[in-house]
Protein backbone atom coordinates (compact mmCIF):
# COMPACT_ATOMS: atom_id res chain seq x y z
CA UNK A 1 0.00 0.00 0.00
CA UNK A 2 3.42 1.88 0.81
CA UNK A 3 4.12 2.40 -2.62
CA UNK A 4 0.65 2.88 -4.46
CA UNK A 5 1.04 5.83 -3.19
CA UNK A 6 4.37 7.09 -3.64
CA UNK A 7 5.43 9.31 -6.31
CA UNK A 8 8.85 9.95 -7.74
CA UNK A 9 9.39 13.48 -8.70
CA UNK A 10 11.58 15.91 -9.48
CA UNK A 11 11.11 19.50 -8.74
CA UNK A 12 12.81 22.72 -8.68
CA UNK A 13 12.92 26.31 -7.32
CA UNK A 14 14.85 29.17 -8.22
CA UNK A 15 15.39 32.40 -7.08
CA UNK A 16 15.85 35.17 -9.58
CA UNK A 17 16.72 38.93 -9.01
CA UNK A 18 12.67 39.61 -10.03
CA UNK A 19 10.85 36.97 -8.36
CA UNK A 20 11.44 32.99 -7.77
CA UNK A 21 10.95 30.16 -10.52
CA UNK A 22 8.24 26.95 -9.30
CA UNK A 23 9.04 24.03 -11.72
CA UNK A 24 8.21 20.37 -11.76
CA UNK A 25 8.02 17.40 -13.94
CA UNK A 26 4.52 15.37 -14.43
CA UNK A 27 4.58 11.63 -13.76
CA UNK A 28 3.00 9.76 -10.79
CA UNK A 29 4.15 6.46 -10.33
CA UNK A 30 3.33 3.72 -7.97
CA UNK A 31 6.49 1.30 -7.75
CA UNK A 32 7.99 1.03 -11.27
CA UNK A 33 3.94 1.81 -13.15
CA UNK A 34 3.71 4.79 -14.25
CA UNK A 35 -0.37 5.94 -13.07
CA UNK A 36 -0.82 9.31 -14.13
CA UNK A 37 1.09 11.05 -17.15
CA UNK A 38 -0.46 14.57 -16.64
CA UNK A 39 0.27 15.24 -12.46
CA UNK A 40 -0.12 18.78 -11.26
CA UNK A 41 3.11 18.70 -9.08
CA UNK A 42 2.92 22.83 -8.96
CA UNK A 43 0.12 24.19 -7.10
CA UNK A 44 -1.28 28.02 -6.41
CA UNK A 45 -2.59 28.08 -2.78
CA UNK A 46 -3.61 31.83 -3.28
CA UNK A 47 -3.10 34.77 -4.60
CA UNK A 48 0.29 35.10 -2.68
CA UNK A 49 1.76 31.92 -2.27
CA UNK A 50 2.32 28.58 -4.62
CA UNK A 51 3.84 25.00 -3.86
CA UNK A 52 5.68 22.08 -5.14
CA UNK A 53 4.02 19.05 -4.20
CA UNK A 54 7.00 15.82 -3.73
CA UNK A 55 6.85 12.51 -1.93
CA UNK A 56 3.06 10.20 -1.12
CA UNK A 57 0.64 11.79 -2.64
CA UNK A 58 -2.33 11.72 -0.48
CA UNK A 59 -0.37 13.47 2.23
CA UNK A 60 0.65 16.33 0.00
CA UNK A 61 -3.15 16.69 -1.05
CA UNK A 62 -4.18 16.31 2.43
CA UNK A 63 -1.50 18.79 3.95
CA UNK A 64 -2.34 21.16 0.85
CA UNK A 65 -6.01 21.65 1.85
CA UNK A 66 -5.15 21.87 5.19
CA UNK A 67 -2.31 24.88 4.49
CA UNK A 68 -5.02 26.53 2.01
CA UNK A 69 -7.79 26.91 4.88
CA UNK A 70 -5.79 27.98 7.77
CA UNK A 71 -3.88 30.79 5.73
CA UNK A 72 -7.69 31.62 4.71
CA UNK A 73 -8.59 31.54 8.60
CA UNK A 74 -5.58 33.54 9.87
CA UNK A 75 -6.29 36.23 7.26
CA UNK A 76 -10.26 36.56 8.80
CA UNK A 77 -8.64 36.38 12.15
CA UNK A 78 -6.12 38.71 12.07
CA UNK A 79 -7.54 41.08 9.01
CA UNK A 80 -4.07 40.93 7.53
CA UNK A 81 -2.26 39.09 4.83
CA UNK A 82 0.00 36.52 6.20
CA UNK A 83 4.16 37.25 5.19
CA UNK A 84 5.96 34.37 3.76
CA UNK A 85 7.74 33.31 6.50
CA UNK A 86 4.61 33.07 8.99
CA UNK A 87 3.10 30.81 6.11
CA UNK A 88 6.32 28.79 5.79
CA UNK A 89 6.42 28.32 9.35
CA UNK A 90 2.60 27.42 9.31
CA UNK A 91 3.32 25.11 6.49
CA UNK A 92 6.46 23.59 8.44
CA UNK A 93 3.81 22.95 11.74
CA UNK A 94 1.20 20.88 9.32
CA UNK A 95 4.04 18.85 8.51
CA UNK A 96 5.55 17.76 11.50
CA UNK A 97 2.11 16.99 12.72
CA UNK A 98 1.66 14.82 9.58
CA UNK A 99 4.65 12.59 10.00
CA UNK A 100 5.02 12.55 13.07
CA UNK A 101 1.16 10.90 13.71
CA UNK A 102 0.54 7.08 13.95
CA UNK A 103 -0.19 5.34 10.35
CA UNK A 104 -0.14 1.86 8.47
CA UNK A 105 1.23 4.07 5.69
CA UNK A 106 4.14 6.73 6.83
CA UNK A 107 2.93 10.40 5.84
CA UNK A 108 5.82 11.79 3.48
CA UNK A 109 5.62 14.58 1.66
CA UNK A 110 8.20 17.19 0.45
CA UNK A 111 7.17 20.91 -0.17
CA UNK A 112 9.18 23.89 -1.96
CA UNK A 113 6.89 27.18 -1.09
CA UNK A 114 7.38 30.52 -2.95
CA UNK A 115 5.39 33.50 -2.06
CA UNK A 116 5.59 37.45 -1.98
CA UNK A 117 4.39 39.75 0.88
CA UNK A 118 5.43 43.57 1.95
CA UNK A 119 9.14 42.52 1.90
CA UNK A 120 9.43 40.73 -1.92
CA UNK A 121 9.66 37.26 -3.03
CA UNK A 122 10.92 34.33 -0.61
CA UNK A 123 11.19 30.64 -1.67
CA UNK A 124 11.20 28.24 1.80
CA UNK A 125 11.97 24.64 1.42
CA UNK A 126 9.88 22.41 3.62
CA UNK A 127 11.04 19.00 4.15
CA UNK A 128 8.96 15.92 5.53
CA UNK A 129 9.85 16.31 9.15
CA UNK A 130 8.50 20.29 9.54
CA UNK A 131 11.87 21.41 9.02
CA UNK A 132 11.64 25.10 7.50
CA UNK A 133 14.57 26.53 5.48
CA UNK A 134 14.54 29.61 3.82
CA UNK A 135 16.45 29.47 0.26
CA UNK A 136 18.77 31.85 -1.10
CA UNK A 137 19.22 30.66 -4.46
CA UNK A 138 17.87 27.18 -5.61
CA UNK A 139 16.47 23.88 -4.41
CA UNK A 140 15.42 20.64 -5.64
CA UNK A 141 13.33 17.87 -3.92
CA UNK A 142 12.13 14.55 -5.37
CA UNK A 143 13.92 11.22 -6.58
CA UNK A 144 15.30 13.87 -9.78
CA UNK A 145 16.65 16.26 -8.02
CA UNK A 146 20.24 14.82 -7.78
CA UNK A 147 20.23 14.92 -11.75
CA UNK A 148 18.77 18.90 -11.17
CA UNK A 149 21.43 19.98 -8.90
CA UNK A 150 24.37 18.75 -11.40
CA UNK A 151 22.81 21.35 -13.63
CA UNK A 152 21.63 24.19 -10.87
CA UNK A 153 25.43 24.05 -9.41
CA UNK A 154 26.87 24.26 -12.89
CA UNK A 155 24.84 26.89 -14.29
CA UNK A 156 23.13 29.11 -11.68
CA UNK A 157 24.20 32.67 -11.62
CA UNK A 158 23.57 35.22 -9.30
CA UNK A 159 20.93 37.58 -10.35
CA UNK A 160 19.62 35.81 -12.65
CA UNK A 161 16.58 37.45 -14.01
CA UNK A 162 13.32 35.21 -14.00
CA UNK A 163 13.29 34.72 -17.96
CA UNK A 164 17.00 33.69 -17.21
CA UNK A 165 15.40 31.34 -14.45
CA UNK A 166 12.58 29.25 -16.31
CA UNK A 167 15.36 28.35 -18.61
CA UNK A 168 17.51 27.02 -16.21
CA UNK A 169 14.33 25.40 -14.43
CA UNK A 170 13.52 23.38 -17.84
CA UNK A 171 16.91 22.14 -18.14
CA UNK A 172 17.34 20.94 -14.80
CA UNK A 173 13.67 19.26 -14.89
CA UNK A 174 14.91 17.84 -18.51
CA UNK A 175 18.13 16.50 -17.01
CA UNK A 176 16.19 14.94 -14.53
CA UNK A 177 14.17 13.42 -17.00
CA UNK A 178 16.41 11.70 -19.41
CA UNK A 179 18.31 10.10 -15.98
CA UNK A 180 15.22 9.38 -13.55
CA UNK A 181 12.85 6.91 -14.66
CA UNK A 182 10.47 8.10 -11.82
CA UNK A 183 10.29 11.82 -13.71
CA UNK A 184 8.51 12.48 -16.29
CA UNK A 185 5.84 13.24 -19.21
CA UNK A 186 6.38 16.93 -19.23
CA UNK A 187 7.17 19.73 -17.07
CA UNK A 188 4.93 22.75 -15.56
CA UNK A 189 6.85 25.84 -14.39
CA UNK A 190 5.30 28.70 -12.84
CA UNK A 191 6.88 32.24 -12.17
CA UNK A 192 6.02 34.32 -8.61
CA UNK A 193 6.96 38.30 -8.41
CA UNK A 194 5.83 40.86 -6.63
CA UNK A 195 2.91 41.36 -9.15
CA UNK A 196 1.46 38.09 -9.55
CA UNK A 197 1.89 34.39 -9.77
CA UNK A 198 1.59 32.83 -13.48
CA UNK A 199 1.63 29.53 -14.95
CA UNK A 200 4.53 30.62 -17.97
CA UNK A 201 5.24 26.89 -19.43
CA UNK A 202 2.54 23.86 -19.23
CA UNK A 203 4.38 21.15 -21.88
CA UNK A 204 2.98 17.58 -21.59
CA UNK A 205 5.37 15.02 -23.42
CA UNK A 206 4.07 12.13 -25.90
CA UNK A 207 5.36 8.97 -26.71
CA UNK A 208 4.49 7.23 -29.81
CA UNK A 209 4.77 3.27 -30.05
CA UNK A 210 5.18 3.35 -33.65
CA UNK A 211 8.41 3.15 -35.80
Amino acid sequence: MENKLKTGTTTVGIVCKDGVVLAADMRATAGSMIVDKKADKVHMINDEFAVTWAGTVSDAQLVTKLFKAELKLKDIRTNKKPSAKEAANLLGGLLYSNIRRMSMIPGIAHFLLAGKDKTGVHLYDLFPDGSVTYITDYVSSGSGSVFAYGVLETTHKKDMTTAEGVKLAVKAVNTALQRDSASGNGINVFVINDKEIKQVIHKELTYSLEN
